[in-house]
C-alpha cells in the first residue's frame, strides 16, 4: 500500500535534533567511513558526520525515534568507543576533556612505543644469530646490524652457544611482548572490522604483522621439519618487531601533531580566568567562574581578564579586546558600555553587571563554533572517502596476487619472496596519510582563521569561498561605520569652535541621530557645552532655542527660509557638502546664516584598502544597498568600486545576488544588519561582519569579529591557501600509494633488482601520515 505525501514521516527541520558523540579508536579514513555508513543507516538519523582529526561524530537525527544514547550504542557495535557530553557541558569543557584524551592517548603509545622499540632493537641485534643461509638479501636495517653481530662473536663467542634454533626460541619470546601487548590493538581492531564485514589500516597492519609472526612460529616450532623438506627456517621476528615499533612511532607523532592542530582551540580556552571577584550581600567575594550568574556585578581590576559578558554599572577603562577581534588598539569603556569574557582590563577599575554567562557568553559561542568548524568536512573529502572505502580490499587483493606471482615466477627461495612482498605491500598500503589529508588542514585553517578574529563555520564554506569571483558588499556599516558622524564645520564669518559649542549645546536636548553625532564631535574635540533654554524640535526640520543669549536654528535649508532666515550666502557651502553626498546641517544665530555643518556615515579607514586588495585577488566587486544611487556612488568612488546597485529594498537583496548566481557566478555577500541576513543566507557564502547583528552572524558562513572589511581579504586568501594544502596532501597521498605499492610488490626487481623490505615500508608509511599532518601545520603561518 503506497502511503499518501501527507503521512510520510521525514521529520522537519524543527523536528530534528543534533548531537556530537566523543568517538575513540579511529585510526583511519575508513575507520571514520564505517562509523558514518552505521549511523547514516541508523532508523531516525538524518545526517552523519565523522572527523578522525577531531574524533568527533555529528549526528542530525529525529528525537522521537532515536536519541544520542542509541546513537553512541551504534558507534559500539562497530567496534569503536563512543561518549556522549553530559548535559550543559560547553565547548570549553568539551575541548578540555578531549584534551586529556589525547594527553593520556600520547602517554599510552609512549609506553607502547617503548616496549616495541627494545623488542626490535634486540631482535634486529641478535637476528644474525638465528639465521641460516636462505638466498634472501638483507634488509638494510639489518645489514647495519651484521658488523655489531660479528664484534659480539668475536668478544663474546659464547653468543654461539644456542646455536640458530636456539637463537629463534629466545626472540620469539622477545617479540611475543610486542605482538600481544604493545601491538595488540591491531589485532583487535582489525577482527572487530572482520566481524563486520569490512575492513581498514589495521586490517592491513594485522594481516602483514601476523603472516609474518606465524611464519616465523612455524619456522621456530618445526624448523627441522621445513628444512628436510628444502624450505630454509628463515624467521621475521625483527620484521615484525620493527614495524609494529615504526606505526607506533608513526601513530606517536602523529598524534602529537594532532595535538598542535587544536592549539587555537586550547588558547581560546586560555582565555577564561578561573575565578571573578563577584559583589554579593555588600561584599567581594571570589567565586568560581561557573558560579557567576546573571545579574552578578563583577569587579575588574586593572590587569584583570573580564570574566563573562556584561554591561559598565561604574568606572571606566580600557580594554584589549584583541584576542578576541584581532583589533590591536584597546577600546575605551565607559558607564554603559557592553564588555567581553576573555578580554585584559588595561587601565581603570570598572564594575560590571553580567548579562551572559556560561555556553552563552561570546567566548564560548566562539569556541563552539571553531569546534563545529574543525570537525566539519569539506566536500572534497568525499574523494578520499571514495577511495578509501574500496582501497583496503583492493590492496588485500594486490598482495594475494604478489604472493602468488612470487611463488611461481620468482627466483628461489620463492615462497620466502613472495611472503616478504605480500607483507610489504600491506604495509606500505596503510590509508593514514589519505584520511589526514583534509581534516588537519581544516582544523589548522580554521583555527588559525579564529585567532585573527575570522571564524570560518567549516570545511564546506572554507572551500567556496576558494571558488568565489564576485563579492557583494553592502554599505552601512560594512564599506562605512554604521553611524553618522560629524565630517565637516564651515563657518561663515565666525569662530568654527564657537559655532560647533552653540550648535552641540543646542543639539544635546535632542534624540536625532544627526544631534547624536555634532553633541559626540564636540565631546571628543573637547569644545565646552552649555545648557540650551527654550528648547523645540520641529520634525522632519530642525530645532530651535537659545544658547548664551543667542537665538539659533538648525536643520535644513527649507526650514531656515520658512523661519524668514536668507540661506543665498550659504549657497556654496550647500553645494559642496551635497556634492560630497553628505548631509548638511544649516545654523543661523540671531536671525544670520552662520554656518553649515556636514554630516555622513564616514567612510571605513580601511575599506578602499581592502577593495583594492579584493581586486587583486582577481574579485569582481559590487556594492548593494538601500541608500540613494547619489551617496551610493560617492562612497563607491571613495573606495574604488565600478558597480553599484543602489535603492534596493531589504527583500531585494537576494534577488540580486540570485540574480548575479544564474548567470554563473560564485557569491559572497558580506553584510551587517538584520535585512542582509536572507542575502547572506542565499549566497554562495555569507560573510558577516562581527560588530553587527546576531542575526546576521547567525545567517553567515563566516563572521569577522572585528569591523574591518581586510578581514574578507585575509579569510579569501586563508581558504585559498588552505585548499592549495589540501590538494597538496591528497596528490602526495595517492602518489605515495600509486608509487609504493608497486615498488612493494616488485614490479623493479626485474630490471634493477630493487626491493623493498616489510620494515622499509613501515617506516615509509610513517613518514608519509606525519608529512601530510606537518604540511597542514604550515597553514599556523598563514597571515
Amino acid at each position: 500500500m503506497t502511503t499518501a505525501p501527507s503521512e510520510t514521516t521525514v521529520p522537519s527541520a524543527a523536528d530534528t535534533a543534533s548531537c556530537t558523540l566523543t568517538v575513540t579508536g579511529m585510526t583511519c579514513a575508513a575507520c571514520s567511513g564505517r562509523i558514518q555508513q552505521a549511523l547514516s543507516r541508523t532508523p531516525g538519523v538524518t545526517g552523519a558526520s565523522v572527523n578522525l582529526m577531531t574524533g568527533a561524530a555529528t549526528v542530525a537525527f529525529d528525537p522521537a525515534r532515536t536519541d544520542p544514547e542509541q546513537l553512541a550504542g551504534v558507534v559500539r557495535e562497530t567496534g569503536y568507543g563512543a561518549t556522549v557530553p553530559a548535559p550543559g557541558e560547553d565547548a570549553a569543557s568539551q575541548a578540555e576533556a578531549l584534551d586529556r584524551g589525547r594527553e593520556e592517548e600520547l602517554a599510552w603509545l609512549r609506553r607502547k612505543l617503548v616496549v616495541a622499540a627494545l623488542s626490535a632493537a634486540i631482535t634486529m641485534l641478535f637476528m644474525p644469530f638465528s639465521e641460516v643461509p636462505h638466498g634472501l638479501a638483507p634488509d638494510p636495517l639489518m645489514a647495519l646490524a651484521m658488523p655489531v653481530a660479528d664484534a659480539l662473536r668475536g668478544v663474546a663467542p659464547w653468543l654461539e652457544a644456542p646455536g640458530a634454533a636456539g637463537w629463534r626460541w629466545i626472540l620469539l619470546a622477545v617479540t611475543v611482548p610486542t605482538v600481544f601487548w604493545a601491538g595488540r590493538h591491531f589485532y583487535t581492531r582489525a577482527w572487530t572490522a572482520f566481524r563486520h564485514h569490512s575492513a581498514d589500516m589495521n586490517t592491513l597492519i594485522a594481516v602483514g604483522t601476523g603472516a609474518a609472526f606465524l611464519f616465523s612460529l612455524a619456522m621456530t616450532v618445526a624448523g627441522d621439519w621445513f628444512h628436510a623438506r628444502g624450505i630454509p627456517p628463515a624467521v621475521y621476528y625483527e620484521a615484525v618487531t620493527g614495524i609494529i615499533a615504526l606505526i607506533l612511532l608513526g601513530n606517536y607523532l602523529e598524534t602529537r601533531a594532532k595535538r598542535r592542530t587544536t592549539g587555537a582551540i586550547r588558547r581560546l580556552i586560555g582565555l577564561r580566568p578561573a575565578t571573578a571577584m563577584v559583589r554579593r550581600a555588600g561584599n567581594e567575594v571570589e567565586v568560581r567562574l561557573e558560579d557567576v550568574v546573571v545579574g552578578d556585578e563583577v569587579v575588574v581590576r586593572p590587569g584583570d581578564r573580564v570574566p563573562v559578558d556584561g554591561t559598565i554599572v561604574e568606572g571606566r577603562s580600557t580594554v584589549d579586546e584583541s584576542m578576541l577581534t584581532g583589533e590591536p588598539m584597546p577600546a575605551g569603556k565607559a558607564e554603559g558600555d557592553p564588555v567581553t569574557g576573555g578580554t585584559v582590563n588595561r587601565t581603570g577599575a570598572f564594575v560590571f553587571r553580567a548579562t551572559r554567562v556560561g555556553r552563552d557568553t561570546v567566548l564560548a559561542r566562539i569556541i563552539r563554533l571553531v569546534q563545529e568548524a574543525q570537525g566539519s568536512r569539506a566536500p572534497i573529502q568525499g574523494l578520499a572517502d571514495r577511495i578509501s572505502a574500496v582501497f583496503v580490499p583492493i590492496v588485500i587483493s594486490i598482495a594475494i596476487v604478489t604472493f602468488v606471482a612470487w611463488a611461481v615466477l620468482g627466483p628461489e627461495p620463492a615462497g620466502l619472496r613472495g611472503l616478504a612482498a605480500a607483507v610489504t605491500v600491506l604495509i606500505i598500503a596503510c590509508p593514514c596519510a589519505m584520511g589526514l589529508a583534509v581534516p588537519t588542514a581544516v582544523m589548522v585553517a580554521t583555527g588559525r582563521g579564529a585567532e585573527h578574529g575570522l571564524l570560518i563555520k567549516g570545511g564546506e564554506a572554507l572551500q567556496r569561498t576558494e571558488a568565489l569571483d564576485v563579492i557583494v558588499l553592502d554599505k552601512t556599516g560594512t564599506i562605512t561605520e554604521g553611524r553618522p558622524a560629524l565630517v565637516g564645520v564651515q563657518a561663515l564669518g565666525r569662530d568654527e569652535t564657537r559655532l560647533l559649542s552653540l550648535v552641540a549645546s543646542l543639539e544635546r536636548r535632542s534624540e536625532h541621530p544627526l544631534a547624536e553625532a555634532i553633541v559626540e564631535a564636540a565631546r571628543e574635540r573637547r569644545v565646552p557645552l552649555l545648557e540650551p533654554e527654550g528648547f523645540e524640535a520641529v520634525p522632519g526640520k530642525g530645532v530651535r532655542g537659545q544658547v548664551d543669549g543667542h537665538r539659533l536654528l538648525a536643520g535644513t535649508a527649507r526650514y531656515l527660509a520658512e523661519e524668514g532666515v536668507p540661506v543665498e550666502p550659504a549657497g556654496a557651502a550647500l553645494e559642496a557638502v551635497t556634492g560630497r553626498a553628505e548631509t548638511p546641517v544649516v545654523v543661523a544665530v540671531d536671525g544670520v546664516v552662520a554656518g553649515v555643518l556636514a554630516v555622513a556615515d564616514p567612510v571605513r579607514p580601511t575599506s578602499a584598502e581592502a577593495v583594492a586588495g579584493l581586486r587583486a585577488l582577481g574579485l569582481d566587486v559590487v556594492m548593494l544597498t538601500g541608500d540613494d544611487r547619489r551617496t551610493a556612488e560617492a562612497v563607491a568612488r571613495r573606495v574604488g568600486i565600478e558597480r553599484v546597485v543602489a535603492q534596493v529594498l531589504p527583500d531585494r537583496k537576494l534577488a540580486e545576488v540570485q540574480a548575479l548566481q544564474a548567470g554563473g557566478r560564485v557569491v559572497a555577500m558580506v553584510g551587517d544588519g538584520i535585512n542582509d541576513a536572507p542575502a547572506l543566507a542565499g549566497a554562495d557564502v555569507g560573510i558577516a561582519i562581527g560588530s553587527g547583528t546576531d542575526v546576521a552572524i547567525e545567517s553567515s558562513d563566516i563572521t569577522l569579529m572585528q569591523g574591518d572589511l581586510r578581514g574578507v581579504v585575509r579569510v579569501v586568501r586563508l581558504c585559498r591557501r588552505t585548499m592549495r594544502v589540501i590538494r597538496e596532501n591528497l596528490f602526495w597521498a595517492f602518489i605515495y600509494n600509486v608509487i609504493g605499492i608497486p615498488v612493494a610488490a616488485g614490479v623493479l626487481y626485474p630490471v634493477f633488482g630493487l626491493l623493498l623490505t616489510p620494515t622499509m615500508a613501515a617506516a615509509a608509511m610513517a613518514v608519509s601520515s606525519v608529512s601530510v599532518v606537518s604540511n597542514s601545520l604550515r597553514l599556523r603561518r598563514a597571515g
